[in-house]
């Protein structure tokens, strides 16, 4: 059917704030949402910094019952969508729950849960398991809660495609809505794995950064000094919904989503190619499938991990597919802000990049102080730019080359 798709309800549980408005008004002021790992005693680990979410309390949007037993990344998920739903005021009942489905993304589900069950098993030699235990641990609870907390029984599935599951399970929604299967569509990702084992697996592949003594600083997208990234955890949702759909209603519409491409990098399980070559062909798809020529784009929000490879290399596939248009491009990555939440960033940053095109304010990369050799392109250093925005790019590549690209255009009606 090929139907028109718009984004009308955003919600947000972040490192910076729990409320979309509060969200996105610290990541315009520039602010950090990175500090001391607070959790759990960092003193064996060589990173002790992460983007933890602050304040957060489920019994706000959870009965008891509920809050006491969903596990974090449920949780932010849950909380997220409620926040979107209200925003977009759709009220979802008998009338229209099998046209309304859900589908996110998460990168490694209950990680915290599997590492306490396991403990318990093994280290104190107890049998007893929490009957909760796998269904509080598998990532598709996620979307599986969103549908039983709100009544959504349309399309409900979840992705696991590494730090790119949350965009491409925003793409898929997208198609799921064009093909006619649903009409409106609950989607984005979360994450919640600020845990000893991962930090000590990312410390183990040199992939996080270490600079403790300066948390704010840390993350560092496309600057000459970045030693790795950050995890950061939350969730960020959207409502999606046919166009017709949300005119019918009297719907607020942030944006329309014109473009999705996927790739494969075909190449190493946590580096990309060394000339960009896999991200710059899933942009490139994301085009062909808006029908739009590379120089309309305006801005593209980044997946600028502060990693030294992924950078470069990002900055190489963007030249290389943008041409000329390169240096005419606004880039940022909201990163250097909230940490890399995997398998929540493309969430997170679809939502950002739609704010963007509504409130014509692109977010800074902020840290960015020391320009290098290859990555000099306008990453909006360290203050948010206001400027008319048209046609946005929002990227999100995982491990094992696994690539996203979603296109955002402002609706003018």
């Amino acid at each position: 059917m090929n139907r028109r798709v718009v984004i009308t309800g955003l919600g947000l549980v972040t490192p910076l704030a729990v409320g979309t408005k509060e969200t996105w008004e610290a990541l315009c002021a520039g602010k950090s949402g990175i500090a001391e790992i607070t959790r759990f005693d960092t003193s064996a680990l060589q990173t002790k910094i992460a983007a933890e979410v602050k304040d957060f309390h489920p019994e706000d949007f959870l009965a008891k019952k509920d809050a006491n037993r969903l596990k974090r990344f449920i949780s932010y998920a849950v909380a997220a969508t409620r926040i979107a739903l209200e925003d977009a005021k759709l009220n979802i009942d008998d009338s229209n729950a099998h046209r309304v489905g859900a589908v996110t993304g998460c990168g490694l589900g209950g990680l915290r849960f599997m590492e306490e069950t396991v403990l318990n098993v093994y280290k104190v030699n107890s049998k007893r398991v929490s009957p909760f235990f796998i269904p509080m641990m598998i990532g598709n609870m996620a979307p599986g809660m969103i549908s039983i907390q709100f009544g959504a029984k349309g399309p409900n599935s979840s992705l696991a495609t590494a730090c790119a599951a949350g965009a491409h399970a925003t793409g898929n929604s997208f198609n799921i809505i064009q093909r006619g299967q649903a009409d409106a569509m609950i989607t984005g990702g979360t994450e919640a794995v600020i845990t000893p084992t991962c930090i000590a697996g990312f410390n183990a592949m040199k992939a996080l950064s270490t600079r403790n003594d300066a948390p704010e600083k840390a993350s560092r997208p496309f600057d000459r000094d970045r030693d790795g990234f950050v995890v950061g955890e939350g969730s960020g949702i959207l409502i999606l919904e046919a166009l017709d759909h949300a005119l019918d209603r009297g719907a607020r519409i942030y944006a329309e989503i014109i473009g999705y491409g996927m790739s494969g990098d075909g190449h190493h399980i946590t580096a990309p190619p060394p000339d960009g070559e896999g991200a710059a062909r899933c942009m490139a798809a994301a085009l062909n499938d808006a029908g739009i020529s590379y120089d309309k784009v305006d801005y593209i929000n980044a997946h600028g991990t502060s990693t030294p490879l992924n950078d470069l290399y990002e900055t190489r596939a963007i030249k290389s597919l943008f041409k000329e248009h390169a240096d005419a491009l606004a880039i940022s990555s909201t990163k250097s802000m909230t940490g890399h939440l995997l398998g929540g960033a493309g969430g997170i940053e679809t939502v950002f990049t739609a704010l963007t095109l509504h409130d014509d304010i692109i977010p800074p990369t902020i840290n960015y102080e020391n320009p290098s050799d290859e990555c000099d392109l306008d990453y909006v250093p360290n203050v948010a730019r206001k400027t008319p925005v048209k046609i946005a790019m929002t990227n999100s590549f995982g491990f094992g080359g696994t690539n996203a690209a979603l296109i955002l255009k402002k609706y003018t009606g």
